[in-house]
Parts: C-alpha cells; structure tokens; sequence
C-alpha cells in the first residue's frame, strides 16, 4: 500500500446546516493546522439538508483540499445522524466531533486527540473558555446529568474527540449524541476533559433554541431509564407493578374484614383500592413485556458481536 494509499489517523466530522460562508474559512484554518502535524487527517463534512449553497461552496473546497471529502443528507436529519453519516463515512480509528460554526477552532483538534493518540484516554471532551450565549441552560443541564450520571466532566455537550469503538456502541437514537460521554462512561470507557477556547459564531445563527430544553430533559430521562433498567425492565415496571398491587390487595382485605364486622365501608376507599390493582398489574404486565424486548436487544447485541467478529478488515 502506498503512503497516499494510508487511511488517515484521525478523522473530524463536521455536521453541517446551512454553513456557506464558514466552510471556507473552517476548511483554510484545517489546513494550516493539519500541514504542521505529524499524524494525517481527514475532514469529513455532512451536509444535512442545507438550503443556503453550502454543496456548491463544498464542491469548489472539495477541489482545493485532498483531505477533505463530503456526505450529503438530501433533508435534514439532525446532528446525531450526521455523526453517524460521517462515522460510517470515515477511516479512521479516532473520530473528532467538531462543528463549522468556527465557535471552535481547528487548532484546538490536535489537543483533542493528543491523549488518545498517546493511549492515556478513550475520548477527550472540551470545557469551554469564554463567553457563552447559553451559560445559564448549558450549567443546568450539565449539573442534571452529573447528578443523574456521575461522569467525570463539566460539559457534557461540546466538541470531543473518541476512539472509533465508542461510536460503533452508540445506539442509533435521535439527539443522544448528546449523552455520548454518559454511556461511553457506563461501558468502562476512560473519559478526559481539556478547556477550549469558545469564539463568537463567524457568520450565520444558532439552530438551536430554547424549544430544545423540554426536549433535551426527556432524552436525559430515556438515557438514565436505559442505563439503569435498560437491561432489567422488570425491576422497575414489576417492582411498582407488585407494590401497587400488594397495596390495594391488603386494602381491599382490611376494608372487607371493616365492612363485614363493623358494618363501615367508604366508596372512595373501594376506589382507590380497585385502582391500586388495576394499575398494579399494568405495570407488572408491562415489565413482563419489557423483558421480552430486553431478551431480543440481547440476541440482537450478540448476532452484531458475532458479524462483527466474522466481517472482514474495514476498506480503508
């Protein structure tokens, strides 16, 4: 295999919505990071669904930098599946997540992918430095998941660089490349933190607003929900299922044993007990069904290790 024939050591994966006058100043500043380095990179740059001229602009960079090569979403699908595009896309064993806006800059690659070139960590994931439109929802989100998760870092959500397996484990779901971090922690992966400087936005707005929090509180609820009854539904459907349903049984006796000796009996009593049980054995029965599910997410988890083993050394 020749040297130009070699994959590259790290690969960065750029989502991209409507990034047209970024893109060629991102792509300038890669090139002038990447010429002083001694290991190579790619950048791959996932077009999702821009409208503003950002394939033209991609194709006339795409003839300017070898390194640079492009995956396009024909509508926007959102960044988790961009990172996906990208990593199926990529070559390498070290992924970077980094976004166009220029908020960060490509200079600060490198430190990213330092400790893990040096095998002292599987992903590093920046802090940022400097001022940040949305400091006040960003700490309230990371102070939840640390309390939630328990993983060592201040900022969950910004630009990281990981080893190739960690995207390989990631489940498939809308916006949890969020939580990437929190379930890269809980399989034993060793996670870093370095503080990268935040700039101001080069050109162009957020997409993000204040319409994500909601959304954002409910995807860190399923991700704990997974973490800690992913594998065991029954624990929490059939335990509140059974609880439930022990309460309204021993009710429903105790009210019985009043109403024949005592000759006393509440309508409202008998209401709360026959909805004890009805939503007792709801829950336990949905905990039975959750174990179904469990049971096929671990022939599915064990048919992909068992492909996995048997496919072939990655094209590169």
């Amino acid at each position: 295999m020749s040297l130009n024939n070699l994959p590259p050591a790290v690969s960065v994966l750029v989502p991209a919505k409507d990034e047209a006058e970024n893109l060629p100043l991102f792509m300038q500043l890669c090139d002038e990071t990447f010429r002083s380095r001694t290991e190579t990179y790619e950048v791959i740059v996932i077009d999702d669904g821009s409208t503003d001229g950002t394939a033209q602009v991609l194709e006339t960079l795409v003839a300017k930098y070898p390194f640079l090569r492009v995956v396009r979403h024909r509508s926007q699908r959102g960044i988790a599946d961009a990172l996906r595009s990208g990593f199926l896309a990529a070559r390498a064993d070290i992924l970077v997540f980094f976004p166009a806006d220029l908020q960060f800059k490509p200079e600060d690659i490198p430190r990213l992918v330092a400790p893990i070139l040096a095998g002292e960590s599987d992903m590093v994931t920046g802090f940022k430095q400097g001022a940040y439109g949305k400091a006040f929802v960003s700490g309230i989100y990371n102070r939840l998941s640390r309390t939630l998760f328990h993983v060592p870092v201040r900022d969950l959500n910004n630009v990281k660089a990981y080893r190739r397996e960690i995207m390989e484990e990631q489940p498939a779901r809308p916006d949890w490349h969020r939580y990437m971090i929190v379930l890269a922690a809980a399989k034993g992966y060793t996670v870093t933190e370095i503080p990268v400087p935040l700039y101001p936005r080069h050109a162009g707005k957020s997409k993000f607003g204040i319409s994500r929090i909601p959304i954002g509180v409910l995807d860190m609820l399923a991700v704990w929900f997974e973490l800690r009854f992913g594998q065991k539904p029954l624990l929490a459907f059939g335990m509140l299922g059974a609880g439930l349903f022990a309460i309204g049984l021993l009710s429903g006796v105790a009210a019985l044993i009043l109403l024949f000796t005592k000759d006393i009996g509440v309508r409202a009593v008998w209401t709360v007990i026959q909805t004890c049980l009805v939503l007792g054995s709801v829950f336990f029965a949905t905990g039975l069904l959750g174990e179904q599910i469990a049971v096929l997410r671990a022939e599915q988890r064990e048919l992909r290790r068992l492909l996995d083993e048997r496919r072939p050394p990655r094209d590169r």
